[in-house]
């Protein structure tokens, strides 16, 4: 009988032994949840995304010698240098699969925080799944202004709206009409989905409260094969400017069928998703260039801050392309998720919500250095700026005391290249 007795004592003492081991393990780990279109029609944009997160994780779980939050230290220094693990979703580009996958991180894999989703429709579906579950959930880059604006409690954004950009490319646009540029019809062009149409209602806003005239209002279906009939449209209107909302395959058909159709306008103002990707530059080659939209990272941003050129050279490993304003989003979201977990010194959801609501961070890897959340939890501090591809490269134009070139104005035709 003692022996007996002795024997579930002894694997007693293991089970104990292996639970302690294994919840020592886990403490020594933070699994964060991350959903991205990583197969579809978009995969190009979301494993950019990947590879920025991937890298912000390397800064902050290992030590370097430079000025970005974190990377002097190795983990999140309150909870005794816990490093950060990301648990991939795939969005596939579908909001339906991406709050499945939202469902599937939080009740399977219990991740305490969910971050994504480049697509703002895809973050709206996700974010509602977060909210029910009581989990923050960092939106990096997905740009709508209404995402804001639902009265959630734990949706936290680090990028610019679609209200804040369509502002500066109105006061760009307000800019060129005072230095005699031709500048008074507008054509509004975008994807019929929460991102586009939004994109949309901003920009016909500030073009009706400056006398901007819209003589095209063009929505087309996202991921289209064929958008002949589109370009038409805004060809027999004639507008000075094209204000597009489209992510990279769209962005590059567009750029295609305006070219085979001849289409003249003096310039294409693109909001973050297809103009930003580089792959809109490698594949269409000269004939991307002169178009111009949102930036919140270029190249010429190194200049003036020389630690992004360090950790741009180890995106660019992983990735083969430089930063652009959607991975430099994502890359801060680790950042301030770091930071909410370091003054949280807690994985509880709602001490993380805490801490990210009164999130105040120093970082220079946005245009603002820093981010901060109203209480709608949009980022207040970042900052909108223009840029035109010159070159084959992404360079900043405006506002004037940012730009790094001179602008080209007007739009090349497609024959004079």
């Amino acid at each position: 009988m003692m022996k007996k007795v002795g024997s579930i004592s002894v694997i007693f003492a293991v089970i104990v032994f292996a639970l302690g081991a294994s919840l020592a393990e886990a403490a020594d780990v933070i699994r964060i949840g991350s959903i991205y279109p990583l197969t579809g029609a978009i995969a190009s944009s979301g494993l950019r995304s990947k590879h920025a997160i991937e890298t912000a994780i390397d800064v902050i779980n290992n030590k370097y010698d430079f000025d970005i939050p974190f990377a002097r230290t190795e983990g999140i220094p309150n909870l005794k240098g816990a490093k950060l693990q990301v648990i991939w979703g795939d969005s596939q580009a579908s909001p339906e699969v991406g709050k499945t996958e939202a469902e599937r991180l939080i009740t399977q894999e219990k991740v305490p925080l969910l971050l994504g989703a480049y697509q703002s429709s895809v973050s709206k579906s996700a974010s509602f799944v977060a909210e029910r579950f009581k989990i923050p959930f960092v939106c990096a880059e997905s740009s709508s202004a209404a995402l804001t604006e639902r009265g959630l409690k734990y949706f936290f954004r680090i990028a610019p709206t679609d209200a804040e950009d369509s502002i500066a490319f109105f006061d760009f646009l307000d800019e060129m009409k005072k230095k005699g540029k031709k500048v008074e019809k507008v054509a509004l062009v975008y994807e019929n989905t929460e991102f586009g149409v939004h994109a949309r209602g901003e920009a016909k806003k500030q073009a009706d409260k400056r006398g901007y005239k819209i003589v095209a209002d063009v929505p087309y279906t996202f991921k289209s094969t064929d958008v002949k009939s589109e370009v038409l449209k805004i060809k027999a209107a004639k507008p000075d400017v094209i204000i597009q909302a489209s992510l990279l395959g769209d962005m590059m058909l567009f750029a295609k069928t305006f070219k085979e159709q001849k289409v003249e306008f003096m310039a294409n103002l693109a909001y973050c998703g297809g103009y930003h990707d580089p792959s809109f530059v490698l594949n269409m080659k000269k004939d991307a260039e002169f178009y111009m939209g949102q930036c919140t990272f270029s190249v010429d941003f190194i200049t003036r801050k020389p630690v992004l050129g360090k950790i741009n050279e180890m995106y660019k490993k992983r990735s083969g392309v430089d930063f652009d304003g959607v991975t430099i989003e994502g890359f801060t979201s680790v950042l301030v998720i770091a930071d909410a977990f370091n003054r949280a010194q807690s994985t509880d959801p709602e001490k993380v919500v805490q801490a990210l609501r009164t999130t105040d961070l120093k970082t220079p890897t946005l245009p603002g250095d820093g981010v901060k959340f109203n209480e709608h939890g949009q980022n207040i501090k970042i900052i909108s700026h223009i840029s035109q591809v010159q070159n084959g490269q992404y360079r900043v134009i405006w506002p004037g005391e940012m730009a790094a070139a001179e602008m080209v104005w007007p739009f090349k035709p497609w024959d004079k290249r």
